[in-house]
């Protein structure tokens, strides 16, 4: 072992900045869940106060919020597993057929760059081009003949409008980059074969290139099962507003609004714990279909 260690010292001196960043900001918190189960003051701290079980967890239960935060938060990640993961696998496939390298990169510079601009300014474009009086969109509808409408206060237009400009138009180009790694993996004497039997482009992307990148398909869909509670709650708080509760209000932003905002530390501790505990759930589930369906897995 310490022959290992000498040989490959460079690579064990790159992982330690990522396992003490792991250490401090991911294993070291875990000690502050305990205030979920406490009468928690910042006075007092974790140490001196008052322990009272499930409370705050029973409260969240069998509180007028559970329900709703609980449906909006599955339908978003049902939304985005629906309409915005398959989104940079067809955008994938189809820069993979693109034989005029000049525009393949043209394209893939234009999509991915979205990724990198600040979810502040990505809402603040969405507020603007969806401005009542002067938003582009408005401009159109007005200069079609439709009616102005204020998008940003309906709650039947959020989940489109989210699911449209954080998960599709800012992250779909990024996550293509995965998708174009491993097709450039693929073997090119499938290809070959593929055409000697006679199969068309259509029937290669079926048969040869899909089965191929399969297995990062799956990795990429467990990972994202794992995130489904997360749902981007940064971008939700920045779009939504009390008119818009009823459709964009999830667990996130109720721990958000109950812990910074009204100062119930306890409680929303408890909110986050109960929304760690189901997306472990979610992902050992998923693993395990995962490795029934593909034989792959993340262990």
């Amino acid at each position: 072992m310490r022959a290992r260690l000498l040989q490959d010292r460079y690579l064990y001196g790159l992982l330690v900045p990522f396992v003490v960043w792991y250490v401090l900001f991911q294993y070291k918190p875990l000690y502050g869940l305990l205030i979920a189960f406490q009468d928690f003051s910042l006075f007092k701290g974790i140490e001196g106060s008052p322990w009272v079980g499930f409370e705050h967890f029973e409260a969240f239960f069998t509180g007028p919020y559970f329900w709703r935060t609980l449906k909006n938060t599955f339908l978003l990640s049902l939304y985005q597993l629906v309409f915005a993961f398959p989104f940079p696998i067809i955008l994938a496939l189809l820069l993979n057929e693109v034989r005029r390298l000049a525009f393949k990169k043209i394209v893939q510079t234009l999509t991915y760059l979205p990724h990198f601009i600040s979810v502040v300014i990505v809402a603040g474009l969405v507020t603007n081009l969806l401005a009542p009086s002067n938003g582009l969109v408005n401009i159109l509808i007005e200069k079609l003949g439709g009616e102005k409408i204020y998008f940003l206060i309906h709650p039947d237009y959020f989940r489109t409008i989210f699911i449209a400009s954080m998960d599709i138009w800012k992250e779909a180009g990024f996550a293509t980059i995965i998708y174009i790694a491993a097709l450039s993996g693929v073997n090119p004497s499938l290809y070959e074969a593929a055409v000697i039997d006679g199969a068309n482009r259509w029937k290669q992307t079926w048969h040869v290139t899909l089965p191929a990148i399969l297995p990062t398909v799956a990795i990429m869909l467990i990972m994202k099962v794992g995130q489904l509670l997360e749902v981007g709650y940064e971008a939700i708080i920045l779009l939504y507003q009390p008119s818009t509760y009823e459709t964009a209000d999830v667990i996130s932003t109720y721990v958000y609004r109950t812990g910074l905002q009204e100062g119930n530390y306890d409680l929303a501790t408890a909110v986050g714990m109960f929304n760690g505990v189901v997306a472990l759930i979610l992902v050992i589930f998923a693993n395990k279909v995962s490795k029934k369906l593909t034989d792959t897995g993340l262990w």
